[in-house]
């Protein structure tokens, strides 16, 4: 835990600018290369300090979830605060396993030696986080960059700004300030972020944003994890359960931080035919759920920030979605409430249909036969997520084989966020690297090559001058022979 005077100093200052920063880095890369982050002492520590935070601060965490969304406190527990404890006690349960050096198998040609890969840290890395989940996307990340060893920045978003007030003093009360810093701010602050050398960035958002993030990585060839979204599909059978289907897409969807989620489903794809079932099931759930005003629900989120909630309207307001909206469309600016909306059949060159909607609109496809699903999925950019709810195998295994995603659900959505066993990321521009679990480990880790060998062993072959029979020795050593070999030491050619 920091001491008083480090809780003092471990914001950064009222003008953060690029001399700044550079301080910051500075101060940082002294503490890396002291050594203080490598052990599995410092690492663990850190983890537990962050577990005891998150007990101690749990209303203050909900209290801020709800002040920048309106969020609910089941969906804040269950969504930011549960997962988050969930990666501190992975991590801690498993980090002597992590750390340790893993064998490898030698060759012939090394004959005798051995091999191992080692994890080192990276050094001192940041990670930009979102204002979606602020918590979650914020620390997860940074519960990586302590277990395999590094130093780390973290710039919370500007646009959750109690969360980001409060992991500014969170983190500077409860972690080691000389390893782990918070910046709060906005663009010029971030700015003077990227213009430092760093060792990793790992940012969460936008693809507008992470190409300024890659671009600016790429100057000091400096590795990124962009974790980034896109249109995640729905696709929907027929021969389904209905009534658990329905469910788990209302609740995916609008459970879910009303659709701000970029896991969340995007769209549906199911046949003409199933369709009207499809959809009064749908709005049978949200009635449920939600009432019949939803936006006076207590158990639904607001729309992030006013920008945010411009460019939701300005989706609705499309004129080649006029008369497609069959359920839900009210907003409220001055709340930022945006009640839950079905599209049926928007056009493809329509705005819904075109970007990531990050919101509590649901557009429905209708297409002829089911398998026509997969070739539409595949006529777009590849989505962080694919769903698809069938008790066909046939339909299961093409699914899976042929829709590119960061990935798949089959009869559910969003659930693969919570097996810290699978990688968690994106293909295409739906973002690149992954993260949770040993993957978080693993994407701030260098794996470096070692091969130990004796003074014995020492093939005068490999030496000049070089003649036809170390050729022939080399060939068969290199070829992995021994029948050649034999040969080779008795001069056979």
């Amino acid at each position: 835990m920091a001491s008083e005077e480090q809780v003092k100093n471990s914001t950064a200052p009222a003008v953060f600018d690029t001399d700044a920063a550079n301080c910051l880095t500075k101060e940082l890369r002294s503490t890396f290369l002291a050594g203080k982050t490598k052990s599995y002492e410092w690492r663990s520590s850190q983890l537990k300090s962050l577990l005891k935070m998150l007990d101690d601060s749990e209303k203050q965490i909900c209290d801020a979830l709800f002040s920048d969304l309106a969020k609910p406190e089941m969906e804040a527990y269950i969504h930011e605060i549960a997962m988050i404890k969930s990666s501190c006690k992975v991590a801690l349960k498993k980090l002597k396993d992590w750390m340790k050096p893993e064998k490898a198998k030698t060759n012939l040609g090394t004959f005798p030696a051995s091999a191992e890969i080692v994890p080192e840290p990276l050094g001192v890395v940041l990670v930009i986080s979102a204002w979606n989940y602020p918590l979650l996307l914020s620390v997860d990340p940074v519960i990586g960059a302590i277990a395999a060893g590094n130093a780390v920045v973290l710039k919370p978003s500007e646009l959750a700004p109690a969360m980001s007030s409060l992991l500014a003093k969170l983190l500077g009360k409860y972690l080691d300030n000389s390893a782990i810093k918070v910046v709060e701010g906005a663009v010029n602050e971030t700015s003077a972020l990227l213009e430092q050398k760093w060792d990793k960035i790992f940012y969460t958002g936008n693809g507008r944003v992470a190409r300024i993030v890659m671009a600016a990585a790429a100057k000091n060839l400096t590795p990124v994890v962009l974790e980034l979204g896109g249109k995640s599909p729905v696709l929907v059978d027929s021969n389904i359960d209905l009534a658990v289907t329905s469910r788990r897409i209302v609740g995916g969807k609008w459970g879910t931080n009303n659709g701000q989620a970029c896991v969340g489903p995007d769209y549906i794809i199911t046949t003409k035919q199933y369709a009207p079932v499809l959809i009064d099931s749908l709005k049978h759930n949200l009635v449920k759920f939600f009432g019949e005003d939803p936006m006076n629900s207590p158990d639904i989120s607001r729309i992030g920030h006013d920008n945010h909630f411009a460019r939701l309207k300005k989706l609705l307001d499309d004129d080649k979605i006029s008369g497609k909206i069959i359920h839900g469309g009210q907003t409220d600016k001055s709340s930022l409430k945006i009640a839950p909306t079905i599209v049926l059949d928007a056009p493809e060159d329509s705005l819904i249909m075109s970007e990531e909607i990050f919101g509590p609109l649901l557009p429905i496809v209708t297409v002829e036969k089911i398998e026509d699903g997969i070739e539409f999925i595949n006529s777009r950019p590849k989505p962080l997520a694919a769903y698809l709810f069938t008790n066909s195998k046939q339909l299961k295994e093409a699914f899976v084989s042929n829709v590119s995603a960061g990935g798949v659900v089959i009869n559910d959505v969003t659930l693969h966020l919570m097996v810290d066993t699978l990688p968690f990321g994106g293909v295409g521009e739906s973002g690149m690297g992954a993260y949770h679990g040993k993957f978080s480990f693993d994407a701030f880790s260098h794996k470096k090559a070692v091969l130990y060998r004796s003074f014995y062993g020492d093939a005068p072959a490999r030496y000049p001058p070089y003649t036809p029979g170390k050729l022939r020795l080399l060939k068969a050593l290199l070829d992995g022979s021994l029948f050649g070999i034999i040969r080779a030491l008795f001069g056979f050619s």
